[in-house]
């Protein structure tokens, strides 16, 4: 999808290109600044089979970017598809790598880069977004996309540690390959299913609901409070109705996890 703009003085500021790759699809936005808040000049979603025209379609009259920093799960190949696309610009690619700790979140994974980057991004753009609303508190961060993430920190800021499943659209191909004569259904999500469509889909649907409501249950027994809810990714529009705790959908929470880092980089002197 080609990014709509227009030229203004703002460009003459310090444009700042966050991208985002998932199993998928890749999704850019480019800022006129990178600072928290910044406004969007541009933005667009590829599928990564469509990367290697981003040069030449939806990048070629873009301007030309000070600074770049990126969440990648797709692997090296597809990294180094895209920095192929940015050779015409005088910008250096960074990539977003878990650390031991960054922009206020304290990483408990054994070994803290083998945390997936956009697990680290989200969770620090949802403490960022705890943090405004008011005093600290626990948080259960859900993220659904290709596979499913739920991911839990205490209230000083450490990440706790979380699940991974599998998303539906795995689920419903996992049963189609292994089960005779059941096909991917294009059902509802119903309480009491009564054919196969709405059956499949109910099931995969109250599978993941079943994993964040866990999660929950062992924040506020591990902690003493009622954690804050959050939920993103592409299909979490999808799980959300299913959820017996309220959980608030945020759209685009690996963007505001870029900015946060990349203004809090910037004034350490660190991008």
């Amino acid at each position: 999808m080609r990014g709509d703009f227009s030229a203004t003085s703002e460009y003459a500021l310090m444009p700042f290109m966050a991208i985002d790759v998932g199993n998928t699809r890749l999704k850019w936005t480019l800022y006129d600044r990178p600072v928290v808040g910044a406004s969007v000049l541009a933005q667009g979603v590829d599928f990564l089979e469509q990367i290697g025209g981003l040069a030449e379609g939806a990048w070629a009259d873009l301007p030309e970017p000070d600074q770049m920093l990126g969440c990648n799960v797709a692997g090296p190949i597809v990294k180094h598809a895209i920095e192929e696309q940015m050779e015409s610009w005088d910008v250096d690619a960074h990539w977003v790598v878990a650390s031991e700790s960054e922009a206020g979140l304290v990483n408990g994974y054994e070994i803290p880069d083998r945390l997936g980057s956009d697990r680290w991004v989200a969770m620090i753009a949802a403490r960022h977004h705890m943090l405004k609303q008011g005093a600290a508190r626990p948080i259960v961060l859900v993220m659904v996309g290709t596979a499913v993430t739920v991911d839990a920190i205490d209230r000083n800021g450490r990440f706790m540690g979380g699940y991974i499943l599998p998303g539906h659209g795995i689920m419903l191909r996992a049963l189609e390959t292994g089960t005779a004569g059941l096909h991917v259904p294009t059902g509802q999500v119903r309480k009491f299913p009564t054919n196969t469509s709405d059956a499949l889909t109910s099931g995969g649907t109250f599978a993941i609901a079943g994993a964040c409501e866990r999660m929950v249950q062992h924040v506020q027994r591990h902690s003493g409070e009622a954690p804050l809810c959050l939920m993103s990714g592409g299909a979490g529009w999808k799980v959300l109705p299913a959820m017996a705790h309220p959980f608030e959908l945020l759209e685009n929470l690996i963007f505001d996890g870029l900015l946060v880092i990349a203004e809090e980089r910037a004034r350490d002197g660190r991008f």
